[in-house]
């Protein structure tokens, strides 16, 4: 069925770098998703190497071509047509048999409780707070009773009367433009233009959604957030 009118299209979210082939063909150097640990982290809880994997907000997938590797049915979704084709571009290159599909959050369809793990790093924050809801709600569906969903992503974790003072100082560890990485204007465009929120916010959207938090680790500075949920 069509979607209403009141919809959010994923594309008009996806961020100024997500759409930009320049940034997007040096995102690898510039971004490294530690995906070879996650690995290591994610196969001990999920041996089977017949699970069926999904990683939304995929990306160049870091992830996505390593897990394709170790599990048998990967599927790497991202809503970026451009962010997929330097994708496909390194699939094709790997001889991988990743699936890539073009889509997101809010509209990436699969049964029921058909999925083992779902993936998501540095790419729910795209989404305003109401649809980080809908799109956690729309990942428990998909995923099996006891599946497990991967969130990793900047989310903040200190109380309200801090947030002027660590987010200065998180934009203050920029590099300089000579230095590459993410600069201090990279990172005041993600709190000014993106949808990071609060810990104490996303946290019960987890619960209501039908997810238990099997474990959290938050980094020093309050700005990162790495979850395993499981699916109940």
């Amino acid at each position: 069925m069509p979607q209403p009118t009141w919809f959010l299209d994923e594309t008009t979210s996806l961020g100024r770098e997500n759409t930009d082939p320049e940034h997007v063909a040096h995102y690898d150097e510039k971004e490294d998703a530690g995906a070879a640990a996650e690995i290591v982290t994610l196969g001990q809880l999920l041996p089977a190497t017949t699970a069926d994997v999904v990683d939304l907000g995929a990306g160049t997938g870091q992830f996505a071509l390593l897990a394709a590797e170790r599990w048998e049915n990967v599927t790497a979704v991202d809503p970026s047509p451009v962010m997929l084709d330097h994708l496909r571009q390194k699939a094709t290159a790997a001889g991988s048999s990743l699936y890539i599909v073009e889509d997101g959050y809010l509209t990436y369809e699969r049964a029921s409780e058909s999925v083992d793990l779902a993936y998501s790093r540095f790419a729910l924050h795209h989404l305003p707070d109401f649809w980080k809801a809908i799109a956690l709600a729309r990942i428990r569906r998909m995923l099996r009773p006891g599946g497990i969903l991967r969130l990793w992503d900047v989310v903040y974790h200190f109380p309200l009367n801090e947030a002027i003072e660590r987010i200065e100082h998180w934009c203050s560890t920029g590099y300089s433009a000579m230095e590459g990485g993410w600069t201090r204007a990279d990172l005041e465009e993600h709190v000014r233009d993106e949808h990071s929120t609060f810990t104490w916010l996303l946290e019960p959207m987890m619960g209501e959604a039908g997810f238990v938090i099997e474990d959290a680790q938050y980094d020093d500075d309050g700005i990162f957030a790495k979850y395993i949920l499981r699916a109940v």
